[in-house]
């Protein structure tokens, strides 16, 4: 999936952020991230490391899969190509404003971690 839809769609000089799942960290797939973003993948084996089980500081885990379930199951789908199809369309509304939003809260996110030296807390 990675290779085939997502990749070909990355603007040039992207940093890629792998989550730290299993099936993530084989050999196959740190290979392929390691040729395919040379010094610019963050993850578990990666140069750029990133804390494990952070999900206050992911973009993805704060915002955007509850963004996709709150927009895509709003209605029933009870076929797997709509089901698909809204999810793809979800995405796709996503606009740059809502990602500067996204990127401010993790900056904030960020400082409050600095700010606590990493401690457990809260985010609200």
């Amino acid at each position: 999936m990675l290779q085939l839809y997502a990749v070909p769609q990355f603007l040039e000089g992207v940093i890629f952020q792998q989550d730290g799942a299993p099936p993530h960290y084989g050999n196959i797939v740190r290979g392929f991230l390691d040729t395919t973003f040379p010094q610019g993948w963050i993850g578990r084996g990666a140069v750029m490391a990133w804390p494990p089980r952070s999900p206050d500081i992911t973009p993805l885990d704060f915002y955007l899969w509850g963004y996709v379930n709150q927009h895509v199951y709003s209605e029933l789908s009870n076929d797997i190509n709509h089901l698909k199809q809204r999810i793809t369309d979800v995405i796709h509304f996503v606009t740059p404003d809502i990602l500067t939003r996204v990127w401010e809260e993790l900056d904030y996110r960020l400082d409050v971690c600095r700010a606590t030296y990493g401690t457990h807390i809260e985010v609200r």
